[in-house]
């Protein structure tokens, strides 16, 4: 087969990072801070067959069911280490899937001093683009290059991309359409930036015909909470059918991935039919998780995204879920959670409904109560905190933090070992409907208050880094490598100390913990 289209993404995105838990926004770490051999070390690629991706993202993989279905049979999905490899005179597309290619999200904003350094993300986005041009100037080839992907707004952004050498850049949901706009760029009758505005059904969105990497398996679409800052929020909402969501997990035990992740905006979602205060349709969620696990070969299943407002609101919803995936001492759950920030008011302005049932007032409670809750059924939260949010005050910034060491020790001494959350601070991107607000700048805007925040978010991960994974961690690689992570991140932690006492910050200030008193278990 000679492939019309190469479907290709830079190397952070195949990395596994050794399957450390944690260990996946490394990608994210500024190049100037860690040096090449550490990441090299620290890196590990998913599998291929002479360059042929065995494992996939999961975006890669949907775009390629796409392809194959809008007329493109002959769509390959490669590692971007092969890409040139693959490429001839008959090659008319290659296209690359980008998360953060100019190191612009939240994240790599945060760890790179608000884009002074450069991420890994970056470089290797960078290095990619650089090889296919170079090739196809080498070679006089004609193929186009086109990028897509939750990070494609930052190239448009930035305005940089047609200097790079690409061709076209691809915003949202392509689903229904990718193979329409193959052909119209084949024909020469495409849009630079080619915008898909409208959200396709969950009968157009087809199935994955490759494994994807960790198993993961959409179960839905879209979100709803109305959070201000939030992309996703501005997606319709829309439910997998069962029949797909089988037949992606079949796909995935062929290649023996016996864990289904299953992705959502936020699983406490699914099939949500009180919508106006938020109260989780428990039965349907846990019978998702029945489903997932009645399939011959799973043998574990868990969700990527959730709120903590639904899991105070129904703790009996979460004690079902594990005990239908059989979670345990040496089988946690993992979870992405928004903790964002400590402030009422700033709920209340930009995410009430995050919340829901209860109020904004009552959201540093839901954190903590909600976090004993998961912890005792085996679940390890891993929060996000956003610092820069608009009209965002000092007095903010020590509460979220104040709640960072609130939740060590309050929980620590209610339920003491099992006591498990991380905190990632995120610096805040103009998305959803604040696109047109200003990105937070750690240079110009820092504060010792926010400061403290970042520095006890990474001073917890430190400490979770050195209890959970050599108590929880079976897993051999994780005992050879969990050393040299554990060893980066004190690093990275000494230096932030530094960092703060050059700018007269007071590392050692007693922050108070909050008064928020749990229930016994």
């Amino acid at each position: 087969m000679t492939p019309k289209v190469i479907l290709t993404c830079d190397e952070t995105l195949t990395s596994t990072y050794r399957n450390i838990p944690l260990l996946d926004f490394f990608g994210c770490a500024p190049v100037e801070k860690i040096p090449s051999p550490i990441y090299r070390l620290l890196d590990s690629q998913v599998p291929h067959n002479n360059g042929l991706l065995s494992i996939a993202p999961y975006s890669l993989r949907k775009i390629e069911a796409a392809l194959v279905n809008g007329g493109y049979p002959e769509t390959v999905v490669v590692h971007a280490s092969f890409v040139t490899q693959f490429i001839n005179r008959e090659t008319r597309v290659v296209g690359v899937s980008a998360m953060d290619p100019l190191g612009l999200g939240p994240v790599s904003m945060m760890f790179t001093n608000g884009g002074r350094l450069t991420a890994y993300t970056k470089k290797k986005f960078t290095e990619l683009i650089k090889r296919l041009v170079s090739y196809r100037n080498a070679k006089n080839y004609s193929f186009k290059i086109v990028v897509g992907g939750t990070g494609a707004w930052q190239l448009v952004a930035s305005g940089d991309w047609k200097a790079m050498g690409i061709d076209h850049i691809v915003l949202g949901e392509v689903d229904a359409v990718a193979g329409e706009i193959i052909r119209e760029i084949e024909m020469g009758n495409a849009s630079e930036v080619i915008r898909v505005s409208r959200f396709p059904s969950s009968e157009e969105i087809s199935p994955i015909i490759g494994p994807s990497y960790k198993g993961m398996v959409e179960v839905m679409r879209g979100c709803g909470r109305n959070c201000r800052y939030c992309d996703p929020n501005l997606r319709r909402i829309r439910h997998i059918p069962d029949e797909v969501l089988r037949k992606e997990i079949e796909i995935n035990l062929t290649a023996g991935l016996t864990t289904a992740w299953l992705h959502s905006d936020d699983i406490f979602l699914y099939k949500l039919e009180d919508r106006r205060e938020f109260y989780p349709n428990s039965d349907e969620v846990v019978h998702l998780f029945e489903k997932v696990m009645s399939i011959p070969g799973v043998k574990f299943s868990n969700p990527t995204h959730g709120t903590i407002a639904p899991v105070v609101a129904d703790p009996l919803m979460i004690r079902r879920i594990s005990q239908v995936v059989r979670a345990g001492p040496s089988k946690w759950v993992g979870i992405q959670m928004g903790l964002e920030t400590a402030s009422p008011s700033l709920i209340e302005r930009y995410m009430e409904s995050k919340a829901k049932p209860f109020s904004p007032s009552e959201w540093p409670e839901l954190i903590v109560k909600g976090t004993q809750i998961l912890n005792e059924n085996y679940w390890f939260p891993a929060y996000t905190a956003i610092i820069g949010l608009p009209g965002e005050t000092r007095e903010d910034l020590l509460e979220t933090a104040r709640l960072i060491v609130t939740m060590e020790t309050v929980l620590r001494d209610r339920i003491g070992g099992k006591a498990h959350f991380t905190v990632t601070p995120l610096s805040f991107v103009p998305a959803g409907s604040l696109k047109e607000g200003k990105a937070f700048d750690i240079e110009e805007q820092m504060t010792e208050e926010g400061y403290l925040l970042i520095y006890h978010s990474w001073k917890h991960l430190v400490r979770e880094i050195s209890s959970f994974i050599p108590n929880g961690g079976a897993n051999k690689r994780l005992v050879t490598f969990y050393p040299i992570a554990r060893m980066g991140l004190f690093a990275i932690l000494n230096f932030m100390r530094r960092w703060g006492i050059q700018m007269g910050y007071d590392p050692d200030r007693r922050l108070e913990p909050l008064d928020i008193r749990l229930a016994a278990s």
